[in-house]
């Protein structure tokens, strides 16, 4: 007896190809409030929609569809595979505000295997990320552990070293990169940064002939308005090679070398001199939770008795957000970034044996100065791309812009701690009242 199998030797039939707008509508709970167009001709949203995101290749899908989320778009957006349109991609802070009603979901297991069945499996294959992006977290453990120095080196020279001649043109004269302070909105980027380093001059109560460390201090803007504005002694040390080279020449380019000096170094082989002040602006959030006790034992150790420190950082609205940052910061902004919550800052300043006289939050003023950034990107658009490359300019454009959105919706702050070195006797050499205005 003969066998016969009855089973059709005809191929199986890929099920239709989804299209973009069809797998939009798969991950998303309901009509997005842009316009979303693609490479293959479909479209989803409003037509009349001001702000549009166009999915320009295959190779911009695939990114969506291998890293969901803020990476996935990020890879797309910075080689142009994703583009915004209806903004100035020095500024899509509009976008961001658009998509925020956006709400994503997962697709059923049905229709989830019903478009990878139809796009193929080969579409679940990263493409290689854009060169922007920095090594995953397992990939850096191989230049060290987390906030070891030459990791921290490695990490700072991503950020910071990007180009000189960059920043200029994004942060204006100052050259400063950390939040201002704005006595009225109508102030501009340069007055409310030169009102923040006022500020922060008065919570130390700087004097003529004092000493000031200032850690992480960039490309010297701290240093430089102590020396000129109130005679002050002034260090101020960075990891970055090319901050120290731009600040030493500014130094004494404003012929204040006999007060100011910026030096190539980390803060921990900062000298062991007792300052009479320590200034840290924008440190922290490189420094590493687990590393605080160290940190600020680190700064109370170069401080003389009576001394004021003011640390000034980004934190958590909360103590139940991760610390960590998200993909799209870690991998193209702030490798290795943490933030803490501001209670978990006092807290740290305060185990350290500082006594804590004064903390605010100047959360809005973030925001006001990120939008300043984010103007002079766009004015000098064409000069910042000739410099960097137009993927880097948009990253810098995104992070910008969605930073100032996060500060705007509380989910980051900005706050300002001042400790004193109070002595075992129990002198903190601070008044009964500020000495200090806002």
């Amino acid at each position: 007896m003969t066998i016969t199998n009855k089973r059709s030797s005809a191929p199986r039939q890929r099920p239709p190809m989804p299209t973009v707008a069809d797998i939009v509508r798969a991950v998303t709970t309901s009509e997005p409030a842009v316009r979303i167009t693609a490479y293959d001709g479909s479209a989803v949203g409003p037509a009349t929609a001001a702000i549009g995101l166009h999915v320009a290749s295959e190779r911009g899908l695939t990114y969506l569809l291998t890293a969901p989320g803020d990476l996935g778009m990020a890879r797309a957006y910075v080689t142009g595979d994703l583009e915004l349109r209806g903004v100035h991609p020095g500024d899509p802070y509009e976008a961001l505000k658009a998509l925020e009603g956006l709400e994503l979901r997962m697709p059923s297991p049905a229709d989830a295997l019903r478009l990878v069945r139809g796009l193929g499996w080969e579409r679940l294959r990263p493409p290689p990320p854009p060169p922007q992006e920095h090594l995953p977290n397992w990939k850096r453990t191989l230049q060290g552990l987390r906030h070891g120095r030459g990791r921290d080196a490695e990490a700072i020279h991503h950020h910071y070293d990007v180009s000189n001649a960059f920043y200029e043109k994004v942060l204006g004269p100052s050259m400063t990169y950390t939040c201002a302070v704005y006595r009225s909105p109508s102030d501009t980027l340069e007055q409310a940064q030169s009102n923040k380093y006022d500020l922060v001059a008065g919570k130390l109560a700087l004097k003529p002939g004092m000493r000031l460390l200032d850690v992480g201090c960039g490309w010297g803007g701290m240093v430089r308005h102590a020396a000129r504005e109130y005679g002050v002694k002034a260090l101020g040390v960075t990891l970055s090679r090319e901050q120290a080279a731009w600040a030493q020449a500014a130094i004494e380019r404003e012929g204040l070398g006999h007060l100011a000096e910026v030096r190539h170094l980390d803060y921990r082989d900062a000298p062991l001199e007792h300052f009479d002040a320590i200034s840290s602006i924008g440190l922290t959030e490189h420094i590493g939770l687990r590393n605080y006790p160290r940190y600020f034992k680190t700064l109370r150790d170069r401080l003389k008795p009576g001394g004021r420190l003011l640390n000034h950082c980004i934190t958590r609205a909360d103590n139940r957000t991760s610390h960590r940052t998200g993909a799209f910061i870690d991998r193209y902004v702030f490798p290795d970034g943490e933030l803490a919550s501001p209670g978990k800052l006092v807290s740290a300043v305060h185990d350290a044996a500082f006594e804590v006289q004064h903390e605010e939050n100047l959360r809005m003023h973030y925001s006001h100065t990120l939008a300043g950034w984010n103007r002079n990107l766009v004015e000098h658009w064409d000069a910042c791309v000739d410099e960097v490359g137009v993927g880097t300019a948009r990253v810098w454009g995104l992070y910008m812009a969605g930073s100032r959105f996060a500060f705007e919706r509380n989910q980051i702050q900005l706050h300002q701690i001042l400790g004193t070195k109070t002595t075992r006797l129990g002198d903190s050499s601070y008044p009964l009242r500020p000495d200090w205005t806002a």
